[in-house]
């Protein structure tokens, strides 16, 4: 045995239910505050930072979807039925999501799951037999997609999936190419200098960026690569979870509107 795979203690499954647990987490203080300043873009840090701290945590969930996006390519038997199974629930989601995200950022935005859709796209094209330029032009056009539909992680959740694919035998072009998209998607914060409270802003970019990282250590060092005891149960749990969650949250803030 290597000496490293004595860390692999973590199944695909309990790594899935970390995962969303602090997605739920981390989603139901944000939303739950973010909904009080619809149309504010820095409504966020309007909350204490110790709430701020909390509801990032929500992001240790999407780098490990990532994950099992392009690890999924790898094992799914048929990876058109899995494409279109990611869509299907993209679609399924969508009037969930509207329930929170319409009264802050209109009907024009879309969930996540569209981007691990296109994320998938890219990775089949990627591994297709079109010419390499066809190939580019393709995976370009699966990252506009995420642009036009402003669906969650546009633009860097596409290149997640498609670098952790390309990368997945190269640990150290992985680990580059990895953190040089998470810096890449947080220090864009920087810009918001001056219209927030700095020390809010500085612990928010830091905490984002540990808890990528994060994600990032637990996949590559803990992830033992084998499914749970129920792997069927948890497939189709993971998928109805993830729309059922905006519902309950919705939910949550009817109960408190009321009081």
């Amino acid at each position: 045995m290597n000496n490293n795979d004595k860390y692999k203690v973590i199944n695909r499954d309990m790594m899935k239910y970390l995962a969303i647990s602090l997605m739920f987490i981390g989603h139901t203080i944000a939303w739950l505050n973010l909904m009080k300043y619809p149309h504010d873009d820095y409504a966020v840090y309007h909350m204490p930072l110790w709430l701020i701290v909390i509801s990032m945590l929500s992001l240790f969930c999407p780098p490990v979807m990532f994950f099992f996006i392009a690890d999924g390519y790898k094992y799914t038997r048929d990876r058109k039925k899995y494409a279109l199974r990611l869509f299907v629930f993209a679609c399924i989601t969508q009037p969930f999501h509207w329930l929170l995200f319409q009264p802050v950022n209109g009907w024009r935005s879309t969930n996540v799951m569209f981007t691990l859709f296109f994320g998938l796209l890219a990775i089949m094209t990627w591994e297709s037999r079109y010419k390499l330029w066809q190939r580019i032009l393709l995976i370009i056009l699966c990252d506009a997609a995420t642009v036009v539909i402003f669906s969650d992680w546009l633009v860097t959740g596409v290149l997640f999936i498609l670098f952790l694919h390309i990368f997945r035998e190269q640990p150290k072009k992985r680990l580059i190419a990895y953190t040089s998209l998470v810096l890449l998607n947080y220090l864009l914060n920087l810009f918001s200098l001056g219209k927030v409270p700095t020390y809010k802003l500085i612990t928010n970019i830091i905490v984002m960026i540990l808890v990528s990282m994060a994600a990032y250590f637990c996949m590559t060092t803990f992830y033992n690569g084998k499914k749970g005891k129920h792997p069927v149960f948890a497939k189709w749990f993971f998928y109805c979870f993830y729309p059922a969650h905006h519902l309950i949250i919705y939910l949550i803030k009817i109960l408190m509107d009321k009081k």
